[in-house]
This record gives C-alpha cells, sequence and structure tokens, in this order.
C-alpha cells in the first residue's frame, strides 16, 4: 500500500522548511502549553540561527549527532510535520537542571498540521524517531507533555508512553514526564 507522506530525517540545507514549520506550530491554538517558545520570539530570530539549528539535528550530523529532527512530507511536496529526538547522556545535565541517570531519548518540538491529524501519521513519525534512537543504541525515551494537554496526553498514550510521576513546574505550568522503554 502506497502512503502519501514520507517521514525522514532533516537535512541542514531545509532551514527555510524548518523555519516555517516551527512558526506554523507556533501559531497553533495549543502552542501556549505545549512549547517552550513563542511565534513573536522565534520569528525575529536570524537566518543563522534556523541554519545552525538545521545544521545540528539534520542527517549530516551523523550517527554521533546529539538530536536529529524528522519531518512529515506529502506527497505534494508539503511539510505537515515533525519532531526532534534529542540524546540525553548519563551525567548530562537536562533542561531542568537534573542530573541525567543513564543515556536515553528526549523527544521534543511535537507538531503536526491539524488537517492532517488522526490518521497514522503521528505513529509513523514516532516510529522513524524511536528506530533511530535504537539504531545509536538507547533503549528507554521520554517527553513531557502540559496537563492541561489532554489531546497530546492520550496520543502519547496510544504510541506506549506513560506517566513516570514526575511533574515539572515550568515556564508554561505543569508538565508530566511520559517515558516508553524501546
Amino acid at each position: 500500500m502506497t502512503t502519501p507522506y514520507d517521514i525522514r530525517p532533516v537535512h541542514a540545507s531545509e532551514w527555510r522548511q524548518i523555519k516555517a514549520l516551527r512558526l506554523r506550530a507556533l501559531s497553533d491554538e495549543a502552542a501556549p502549553i505545549a512549547f517552550l517558545d513563542s511565534y513573536a520570539d522565534a520569528s525575529t530570530r536570524p537566518d543563522g540561527f534556523w541554519q545552525d539549528r538545521a545544521r545540528g539535528s539534520s542527517v549530516e550530523a551523523g550517527q554521533e549527532a546529539g538530536a536529529r529532527q524528522f519531518v512529515v512530507v506529502t506527497e505534494a511536496g508539503e511539510w505537515a510535520g515533525t519532531a526532534v529526538a534529542l540524546v540525553e547522556k548519563a551525567g548530562a545535565v537536562d533542561f531542568e537542571g537534573a542530573v541525567v541517570d543513564k543515556p536515553g531519548g528526549h523527544v521534543v518540538g511535537v507538531f503536526l498540521c491539524p488537517e492532517h491529524r488522526g490518521r497514522g501519521v503521528l505513529e509513523r513519525l514516532f516510529r522513524s524517531l524511536t528506530d533511530w534512537l535504537r539504531e545509536i543504541g538507547l533503549d528507554h525515551v521520554r517527553l513531557y507533555v502540559h496537563e492541561e494537554n489532554v489531546r497530546a496526553r492520550r496520543a502519547y498514550e496510544k504510541l506506549g508512553f506513560q506517566p513516570t510521576g514526575t511533574h515539572v513546574a515550568g515556564s508554561i505550568g505543569t508538565e508530566i514526564e511520559m517515558a516508553m522503554t524501546l
């Protein structure tokens, strides 16, 4: 069966598309509880910021990269979604200031355009992310979701993520840590 979506890692040269999709994500109605960034801030960042971001999470960064961004592309070439897998190394300090106990993945920046939701695309996007994390030798992955973002929590649960019991009071409110063994 042919699928109308291609899910693949980004290329460093695609920074303009990465920027455009991020700005679209930050325009989504759920953005205030889904992202630690705002459209106002992101839209004023210079091109160099986006170029560096693309380069650091692209397929060209290689297997030793600290991150890999995946994108959902329609048959027509439209970018319909994205997610980033960060590599967390044991002993490193995470974004909350906690020391990472064991190496693993951390998913951030998840977005799927509304017109592409409910089609199984998110599952395929996460399969690509988790396959890459397994390829580089990691055996678990985590993410944070805002306690009021019920739609996202349910979607992550369907993918196999479970709440760990850890809650973080962040700048956008309380977030729930969810994790999954790969």
